[in-house]
């Protein structure tokens, strides 16, 4: 247990989502004194919100994992939303933390904010060197705004804010609805629901790569402490698989024996993802632990739980 958490008051905002209970539990653990405010009481899109949570938590440090959030088919029915709400979310809360002396602004930002053909492994200097892929473009840039903003604040004002890249999520209280969900709890779902054939999007081919939600908190956790860098870093597991692959292995573990149906008409996102975690390793000491099979099993078996 480190001392650095030990009565810390610590905002995460977030902090009742699915990455956020996570983290929030973790620095609990740790000793911190965490405040998590619900977006019914502090809807950070709105002006005068994130100074008015400011001056109720108190905060040393502020972590900002709120952020809305989809699969392919949510980023396409609602992109002026997600870039909306996301920017104006990050944006304000910055410039109130600068307002306000916050110490440490820990900014959780998007692997979407890539270049949609970003050489694989994909590593923090390719950032810049192209547009995202179009389906999550709008979610993307408004995320890589806030790296903006947070360089810029290091460099005028001395904000002490970090920027952290995490790559795709699951685990346990994942967002299970089909209509936003992303493909791990999607397909589980669906291959629980006791149907005999289940449509997937896409051809199968893109490859993903996916971070078991506690190796993420505990990535999170680790840079608060260690790092205090103006450089954006990645948070993975540095593994990739296809699809059709990941299709065939939830199937394998949940017991689904009928077919899919590949609709491929729908759209496939970016081709390929895969990221270079050099940077977390040095930096920070961050490498993931727990393999996808095993995050899976535990994923399933806490779905399996929630149906009983």
């Amino acid at each position: 247990m480190s001392e650095f958490w030990h009565g810390r008051r610590v905002t995460v905002t977030g902090g009742a989502g699915f990455l956020g209970r996570h983290l929030a539990a973790r620095l609990q653990e740790q000793g911190a004194d965490v405040f998590i405010p619900r977006r019914r009481d502090y809807d950070l899109t709105y002006p005068g919100t994130a100074r008015r949570l400011l001056r109720d938590a108190r905060p040393a440090l502020v972590i900002h994992a709120a952020a809305v959030v989809g699969g392919i088919g949510a980023n396409r029915a609602h992109p002026g939303r997600f870039f909306y709400e996301n920017a104006m979310m990050g944006v304000q809360l910055i410039e109130e933390c600068r307002l306000a002396g916050v110490s440490k602004v820990v900014i959780l930002g998007t692997i979407c904010s890539y270049p949609k053909f970003a050489p694989v492994p994909f590593r923090e200097e390719e950032l810049w060197n192209g547009y995202p892929e179009e389906t999550n473009a709008p979610y993307g840039l408004a995320k890589k705004m806030l790296l903006a903003q947070a360089q810029a604040y290091r460099q005028e004002y001395g904000l002490n804010s970090i920027f952290l890249m995490p790559v795709n999520l699951y685990g346990p209280h994942d967002n299970f609805d089909l209509e936003t969900s992303h493909v791990i709890p999607a397909l589980i779902r669906k291959c629980l629901s006791g149907q005999d054939e289940i449509e997937v999007w896409g051809s199968g081919t893109p490859t993903r790569e996916f971070l078991y939600v506690e190796d993420a908190a505990e990535a999170i956790a680790l840079a608060a402490e260690r790092y205090d860098g103006a450089d954006p870093v990645n948070v993975g597991s540095g593994q990739e698989i296809s699809i059709r692959d990941l299709v065939a292995r939830i199937a394998r573990l949940t017991g689904f024996t009928g077919r899919f149906r590949w609709d491929a008409s729908k759209p496939d996102g970016q081709p390929r993802r895969r990221l270079d975690t050099t940077r977390a390793h040095q930096l920070f000491g961050f490498q993931a632990k727990t393999t996808l099979e095993d995050g899976l099993r535990k994923t399933i078996e806490w779905y399996r739980a929630t149906l009983s």
